[in-house]
């Protein structure tokens, strides 16, 4: 899967997004602490209205909440799923840091000097992130603050 694209899309509790990928893997994300923590979120603090989620159309891209204008990238679940169920710290370090920053695979190479093969490698899994490469996330944002 070049870029997430998301088939299906299932509201649980405790503010948690089932997602079903397009390549055919199941995620789920905790959007608890963003609805809580962020004031563009808090409509979605109603469980009635958080399970309302709905893909925006056919194409995958995009989830949304129409009676409240949000939306919610399908790149941006899979990166938090990701994050979520890292098993060690380097790489949500890794993970968080493209979060946060709001970085492509291309830019997130760009910024470290890397291949968009190498990012990919360690956003999905495939290869640990060394500590090194987490080390270079934190000065990277230091250094463009």
């Amino acid at each position: 899967m070049k870029r997430p694209r998301l088939a299906a899309v299932e509201p649980l509790p405790n503010y948690q997004l089932k997602m079903t990928f397009i390549n055919g893997s199941v995620m789920t994300v905790d959007k608890g602490e963003a609805i809580f923590a962020k004031p563009g979120l808090s409509p979605l603090r109603d469980p009635d209205a958080f399970s309302k989620v709905r893909l925006t159309n056919s194409v995958g891209w995009t989830v949304e909440w129409t009676d409240h204008d949000i939306q919610i990238g399908a790149d941006t679940l899979w990166l938090e799923a990701m994050y979520q169920a890292a098993a060690d710290e380097d790489t949500r370090t890794f993970l968080a840091w493209r979060l946060r920053n709001g970085l492509s695979l291309a830019e997130a190479a760009r910024a470290l000097g890397m291949t968009t093969r190498t990012m990919s490698s360690y956003g999905t899994g495939a290869r640990p992130v060394p500590h090194h490469i987490a080390l270079a996330c934190k000065g990277w944002e230091v250094e463009n603050r």
